[in-house]
């Protein structure tokens, strides 16, 4: 069964601001990650997953299951 970001962070828990001190981000837009207002890089989503002991396919992103962002390094 998969879990929302923000259940994944409380059944871990942390806060909004521990998370976003821990992986170097404003609280506001993990708490957008949270609720689907802003797109997660993979990277930060691989740190959330870590940070909360969890594994890639265990986490929902809310709105859509495309809500990764990939980017390429050039």
């Amino acid at each position: 069964m998969k879990i929302s970001l923000r259940a994944a962070r409380v059944n871990s828990g942390l806060s909004l601001k521990e998370v976003a001190r821990t992986i170097g981000k404003n609280v506001n837009t993990v708490r957008k990650w949270e609720v689907g207002e802003a797109s997660v890089s993979a990277i930060d989503f691989l740190r959330l997953c870590e940070l909360y002991n969890m594994k890639v396919d265990d986490i929902f992103l809310p709105n859509s299951p495309h809500k990764v962002h990939y980017e390429e390094k050039r």
